[in-house]
Order: C-alpha cells, then sequence, then structure tokens
C-alpha cells in the first residue's frame, strides 16, 4: 500500500479495533501505538514532499487524489503530533469515564479524516474527508453525555450548514474549469460566480476556524465538551484545517482580488477585537480560553486577507502557533478541572505552588498568546503586522484600521490572560481550595503540556532557523521583512534582566521593613478577607455604548443559531420548533424534526394558485437562459 494512504487508514482501522474492543488496557494502548506510527509515518511523508496517489473512482473527472506539497506537509505533521499528545493526556483525564471505547474511536477517527483533508488534491475529496470530520466532532461532543447534547447539536448545524457552502463553491468551481483537481487551479475573481465560489468555501473555512459571526459553537463546545476533545479540536485541529482551507484558496485556488481581501481583513478586524471583548469579561476558565480560541483567529484572517507574502506567511506561522499555546492553555485548564472540580475564576486561586509545572506551562503559553517575546506568538503577529504595514504601501487606506486592530486586541489579550493567570494560579486561595489537599497532576498529562510549551520557546527563539525555514518559507515563496526583529538578542537580554531582578530579589531578603500577608492601599487587611481581580474587567460591562452591545450578546443575539432558529421558529409552529432547537433529543429524532420543520415551511411557498406557479417557473426558465448564454 501506498505510504501516502497510511496516515488515513491506520487511524481508521486502529478506530475501529477500539470501538469492538472491551479491555480498557488494550484500547488504550492501541491507541497510543497507532498515533505514534501515524506520526513517524507524518515525519516520513514530510521529508519525502511530492508524494502523490490517484485512483480513478467515478467518471466527471471525481478520483480519489491525494497530494503532498508544501503547505499541506507540515499540517500533516501538526495533526499527528497533537493526536499523539491529546491521546497520552486522555489515559489519565478520561479514567473512570464511559464509553471509552467510542471515545478514542472518534478520537483515532478524526485524525484520520483530518489527514484526508490535507492530503486531498480532488475538491470532492476533500468535502468528503471535511464532513467526515463533522459527523465525529459532533460524536466527540456527546461524550460528555446528555448536557452536552445542545452544544453538539448547535455545533453540527454550524459546521454542517457551512459544509453546505463548501459544496456549492465546489460546483461553482466545476461549472467553471470543468475540474475539480485542485493543484492544476487558478481561477480570477472577476464575475460574480467566482466571486460567489471563493466566498462560499471561505464560509466553510470560517465555520471550521471559529471566525466570527459563525463562532458561536467553540464557546458551547469548550464548556461542555471534555478538556481533550476542546483541545484536540476548536483549539487546535479545526483552526489547523479551517485556515488551511482558507489559505488554499487564497493562494492556489483562486487569484484574490483586492475587494475579497478587503472582506477578509473587516472579518479577521472584528473577529480580533469582539472575541477578545468577550473573552476579558468571562468567569469561566473554559469560557474565556473559547473566546481567545475564536479572537486568534482574526489574526490569521488578516494576514492572508493582505494579500502580500509576509502577511500570508504570518497567517499561516500564527495557525501553527495557535494550535500550539492554545493547546497546551486547554491542556492547562484541564489539569485545574482535574484536580479541582472547579473552572469558575472566582472560586480558584493560589495554585502555583501546588500545581507548579501547570503554572508555568501556562504562564508560557499566555504570554505566547499575547505577543510578549520572545514567545512565538510575538513572532507571528509581527509578521501580520508587516504584512498590513505593507499593504498600507501599496496604497490601501484602510490599512491603519486593520494594524491597530490587531494591536489593540494583542494588548487586550495580555490583559484578559493576566486576570486569568492571577485568578487561577496567584492571589489568595479561595476556601474551596485550601479545605482541601492537591497535587501536581500525573505526568501523562503534564508531559503534552511540557512539549507544547517548549515548543512556545522553540517556535519563538529559533523562528527563523526551526519553523520559518522549515515549514513557512517552502509555503508562501518571497517573504521580506521591512522591519528588524533578532529574537536571540532579544532572548540574551531578557535573560540578562531576569537574572539582575532575581539578584535583586535576593539582595531584598533582608529585611528593613515591616512585612503583612495583605497589605493594600496602606490598609492592614484582615486575613479572612480574599481580594481578587477576576472582576476588574466588569466594569467594561458598564462603558456607554458596551453595555448596550453586552446585553444583546448576553441574550444570543449575535449567535447566529439562535437567529437561524428564531427564524425557524417563526415561520411554522412554535411548541414544535422549541422542540427540535432547545430540548436535548437524540440525534436521529433531531434530524427527522429539523427535515420535517423545512418541509412544512416550504409548504408556504405551494399556495395552489396556478398564476403563482408560472410566475416561478418564467423565473426558473430565464435563469437558465442566462447561463446557457453566459
Amino acid at each position: 500500500m501506498e505510504l501516502i494512504l497510511y496516515p488515513i487508514i491506520l487511524p481508521l482501522l486502529a478506530g475501529l479495533i477500539c470501538l469492538i474492543m472491551r479491555s480498557k488496557r488494550i484500547k488504550e494502548g492501541i491507541s497510543v501505538v497507532a498515533s505514534i506510527i501515524t506520526f513517524i509515518i507524518s515525519i516520513k511523508i514530510f521529508k519525502m514532499k511530492g508524494l502523490s496517489f490517484v485512483k480513478e473512482w467515478f467518471d466527471y473527472g471525481i478520483n480519489f487524489d491525494l497530494r503532498v506539497d508544501s503547505l499541506s506537509a507540515f499540517i500533516l505533521v501538526a495533526i499527528c503530533l497533537f493526536g499523539v499528545l491529546i491521546i497520552l493526556y486522555s489515559l489519565k483525564f478520561m479514567q473512570g469515564k464511559s464509553r471509552l471505547n467510542e471515545y478514542y474511536a472518534y478520537i483515532l477517527w478524526t485524525i484520520g479524516g483530518a489527514c484526508g483533508v490535507v492530503l486531498a488534491n480532488d475538491l470532492i475529496i476533500l468535502a468528503v474527508f471535511w464532513g467526515f470530520l463533522a459527523i465525529t466532532l459532533y460524536l466527540l461532543i456527546g461524550i460528555a453525555g446528555p448536557q452536552a447534547s445542545f452544544a453538539a447539536k448547535k455545533t453540527l448545524v454550524i459546521i454542517g450548514g457551512a459544509d453546505a457552502f463548501i459544496l456549492l463553491g465546489i460546483a461553482i468551481i466545476w461549472y467553471l474549469t470543468n475540474s475539480f483537481q485542485m493543484d492544476t487551479m487558478r481561477i480570477p475573481i472577476n464575475g460574480i460566480w467566482s466571486t460567489l465560489a471563493f466566498l462560499s468555501l471561505a464560509i466553510g473555512a470560517f465555520a471550521k476556524a471559529g471566525a466570527m459571526p459563525l463562532h458561536t459553537w467553540i464557546p458551547d463546545c469548550a464548556e461542555k465538551a471534555p478538556i481533550p476533545v476542546t483541545a484536540f479540536l476548536p483549539a487546535s485541529l479545526d483552526k489547523l484545517l479551517g485556515i488551511y482551507l482558507l489559505a488554499r484558496i487564497a493562494m492556489n485556488l483562486f487569484i484574490m482580488n483586492k475587494a475579497m481581501g478587503t472582506v477578509l481583513l473587516a472579518v479577521g478586524a472584528i473577529t480580533v477585537i469582539a472575541a477578545v471583548m468577550m473573552a476579558m469579561v468571562q468567569h469561566d476558565l473554559k469560557k474565556l480560553l473559547s473566546y481567545h480560541a475564536v479572537s486568534q483567529v482574526g489574526y490569521m484572517v488578516l494576514g492572508i486577507g493582505t494579500g502580500n507574502p509576509v502577511g500570508i506567511a504570518g497567517g499561516i506561522f500564527h495557525m501553527l502557533n495557535h494550535a500550539i499555546y492554545k493547546g497546551c492553555l486547554f491542556l492547562c485548564g484541564g489539569g485545574v478541572e482535574h484536580k479541582t472540580g472547579i473552572t469558575d475564576l472566582d472560586k480558584l486561586g493560589g495554585l502555583a505552588k501546588i500545581m507548579p509545572i501547570t503554572f508555568i506551562t501556562c504562564l508560557i503559553a499566555a504570554l505566547s498568546i499575547s505577543g510578549v517575546p520572545p514567545f512565538n506568538g510575538f513572532f507571528s503577529k509581527w509578521m501580520v503586522y508587516q504584512g498590513i504595514i505593507n499593504l498600507g504601501k501599496d496604497g490601501d487606506r484602510l490599512w491603519v484600521i486593520w494594524l491597530v486592530a490587531a494591536v489593540f486586541g494583542s494588548a487586550l489579550t495580555l490583559a484578559s490572560f493576566m486576570k486569568l493567570i492571577h485568578g487561577v494560579f496567584l492571589g489568595q486561595r479561595s476556601k474551596a481550595i485550601t479545605q482541601k489537599r492537591y497535587n501536581e497532576v500525573h505526568w501523562t498529562m503534564w508531559l503534552p503540556m511540557v512539549v507544547l510549551a517548549g515548543l512556545c520557546i522553540i517556535f519563538g527563539v529559533f523562528a527563523y532557523a526551526v519553523p520559518l525555514k522549515n515549514f513557512i518559507f517552502p509555503t508562501v515563496e518571497g517573504v521580506s521583512f521591512p522591519g528588524f526583529w533578532a529574537p536571540d538578542l532579544v532572548t540574551l537580554l531578557i535573560i540578562l534582566g531576569l537574572a539582575i531582578g532575581l539578584i535583586i530579589y535576593i539582595l531584598g531578603k533582608v529585611k528593613f521593613y515591616r512585612e503583612d500577608k495583605n497589605y493594600v492601599g496602606g490598609e492592614v487587611i484582615p486575613e479572612e478577607a480574599r481580594l481578587s481581580g477576576v472582576d476588574f474587567y466588569d466594569t467594561i460591562k458598564e462603558l456607554g455604548f458596551l453595555k448596550g452591545i453586552y446585553k444583546q450578546a448576553e441574550k444570543k443575539l449575535f449567535d447566529i443559531y439562535h437567529l437561524g432558529a428564531s427564524l425557524v421558529i417563526s415561520i411554522t409552529k412554535k411548541k414544535e420548533a422549541k422542540k427540535v432547537f432547545e430540548r436535548n433529543v437524540d440525534i436521529y429524532e433531531q434530524i427527522r424534526n429539523i427535515s420535517l420543520l423545512f418541509s412544512k415551511g416550504l409548504k408556504k411557498i405551494h399556495t395552489g394558485i396556478l398564476s403563482t406557479y408560472l410566475f416561478w417557473m418564467l423565473v426558473g426558465i430565464i435563469v437558465l437562459l442566462l447561463l446557457l448564454l453566459r
């Protein structure tokens, strides 16, 4: 069998074995071994760029066509690496939980399906694997039990609806090119059909990655799904696949024009600011992280939207960096939840000494996502800034808006992670923490955190030598930096500054002053009073027009699922609609009821009036004639 088939077939077969196995040890062993072998194979494929496999399937140019290029090669490695780390993390985190055979099967199937997406060179094959991942995502969220049913259903509706746009885009591409083969396409966006095809595929990418307004499934998923699922899918894998598709259509399938670039830039800027503003006022650890997962997508979209090499390279690099530090952050959050059973920031605090490895890895990942040098998040954001500045040099009048949004979003990200780090690891311990004894998580849980935190450092300090040279520059040609950044020099200066600070701290241990445990504003605070900075940013909710926006957000005004449900409710019987959209029911019943609701909505069109039917027939004939005479 061809080597390129193994990353797809091996996880699918291993998942099937896990599904039928009863022994917990055996299915865990199979999952670990299969994921490691798949990762090793992915590295071998990465080194052998240019592999391909083509087998004829059907007429009309549909082939089982797989191909490896510079973009798909490193994303393949990243997918398989995250698969290994998540399965290793799950050994302890999922211990004692039910449906483990299904859990490991779905994780392995997700790895295989994701590999199929990035290796597909035929649009139909890509769509098949893409749709398969929507099903595994639904199933993995549903692993959490009945309380996650609504989140799973909402995810399936949003992702599935966006997948319909992907099919529409593929159909239009077939109409324009008479081909599904991706490596032979370069469609200029110069008409309504090419524009519609580009936007349709972009909508599918936005939903997968979680760009606004198709993001609302991510916070619900993060709140209800098991942490390993959230770390693997919404935080890491879906970002890799969504931005992979967006980069593919912008760089390869289409010749992107200025108008489409402006659309991407606008979506990116709105996503950065709006999502980070929502993150700042969250009190739940997982929801805060989920909104940041949405916000960071904006930087990736901004980079690709610039249309110039350094910006696109920055967006793709940020995609990889985000998967690393966001996966680490969710795993750290999972460690805290696993040990304390708490995700409410108001009830946490003082865990730094109790869980030092979790604290240090979380701090590194938090600094990285905030764009603090010399970590990897800073470098990719800096490249995006460079791309936006280049856009201004090329005559774009709105470049200042995009740049301000990117820089301001990064500052707000740092502010909200100061709140997270203080609320979880620093500050005073809550009663819930002091009443019990806690310790560090098991090594199978902290090892993945350490690996990802280490990559945050390596990909920042050695950015030119490791990720850019091996992954990014082969993917995007002609990258040049208008500015100058020397991460090695900056790292040395930071280490020097930390050393001086340590010396000052040691010298400061000589006590020439009074010492109290709680001393704020010149007053000694009683020991029973607990000070927390978690509520500090709540004042933002009361600022002018932001107050109204936050209130509308709480009412789900900006939730596309809620808006769609309201529309269906308005054209059908309210009781039946609420049963579908608000109750937790079985998936088969959901599909049946949704189909019945839409069919009842379509009945409104069938009035029984002959003149109305003739009118619609005439409109259809005119459209067909216009298409034929085009």
